[in-house]
């Protein structure tokens, strides 16, 4: 793949003589020239991984996740000289779980949009699809995700931390006894998020429930829970660590992790 495929005279040749009906384009990174995308007789399609015009960019599953969202889906469009603001063909929705992250997500996708392409394709071929311009107006944005979005700031929200941790799964970090600690897997605490817990998890509830209120400084350690892990203070509410990977060491779960180390609670997990 050129580096600047508007700029690469072999590739732009081949183009040129392929005389084809359409090109598909997917998960592309770079803007193809008004000369590339006029060549096919019935345009360039792309699949993008949201439900435009929400999420336009390079990392729409990762903010869509980050935002809080609770669907999804991909959307099939005719390209032009934009960034993903082609006239829209087909659109699919798929729901967003509490505890799905992004590579769950985009597994879930790409299997969706290799189906919605399919079913594009075949209508363009007849004609049976009609072109759909975008409303510039509800355009959202996904940028390229910085090292910066992957520090966590436990002062923010349970729900806030959470939504980013499985939207830039697996790279949010933050620091404990002097180390980088990555939290891969979350769990917001509370009676709002019981509903649908699997199996493995459902313990939570019972455990918590039973317990009087339940506080500490930001980032503090206020329980341990068998089987499970350590529960951390954020800005508001809490957050169970399912799954954290100390710095040169393997990932494991929350219960090991706090067995491991030993744990104990009024312990601070900080921000690095």
């Amino acid at each position: 793949q050129p580096r600047r495929v508007k700029k690469h005279t072999e590739t732009l040749n081949l183009l040129r003589q392929a005389q084809v009906d359409v090109f598909v384009v997917v998960a592309y990174g770079q803007i193809l020239s008004a000369e590339i995308l006029d060549m096919p007789k019935l345009g360039c399609v792309n699949v993008h991984g949201s439900i435009l015009p929400k999420y336009r960019g390079a990392a729409p599953i990762q903010w869509s996740i980050y935002h809080g969202e609770k669907e999804t889906g991909n959307t099939t469009m005719l390209m032009d000289v934009g960034m993903d603001t082609g006239p829209m063909l087909l659109k699919s929705i798929i729901p967003i779980g509490l505890l799905d992250n992004a590579a769950s997500v985009a597994e879930v996708l790409a299997k969706d949009g290799a189906n919605l392409l399919w079913e594009t394709l075949l209508k363009l071929e007849t004609g049976d699809i009609e072109p759909i311009p975008q409303d510039n107006s509800l355009a959202t944005y996904a940028p390229l995700i910085q090292n910066s979005d992957y520090q966590i700031d436990w002062s923010r929200s349970a729900l806030e931390i959470h939504n980013q941790i499985r939207g830039f799964f697996p790279n949010c970090v933050t620091s404990f006894r002097g180390q980088s600690l990555k939290v891969m897997a979350t769990v917001p605490v509370g009676a709002e998020y019981w509903s649908g817990l699997p199996p493995e998890l459902q313990k939570l509830e019972k455990v918590w429930s039973s317990e009087s209120e339940i506080s500490g400084s930001v980032g503090e350690v206020v329980k341990v829970i068998k089987g499970l892990g350590p529960v951390l203070q954020t800005g508001a509410g809490w957050l169970l660590l399912w799954q954290v990977q100390l710095s040169g060491k393997k990932a494991v779960s929350g219960w090991d992790f706090a067995n491991g180390t030993r744990l104990a609670t009024g312990e601070r997990i900080a921000r690095i």
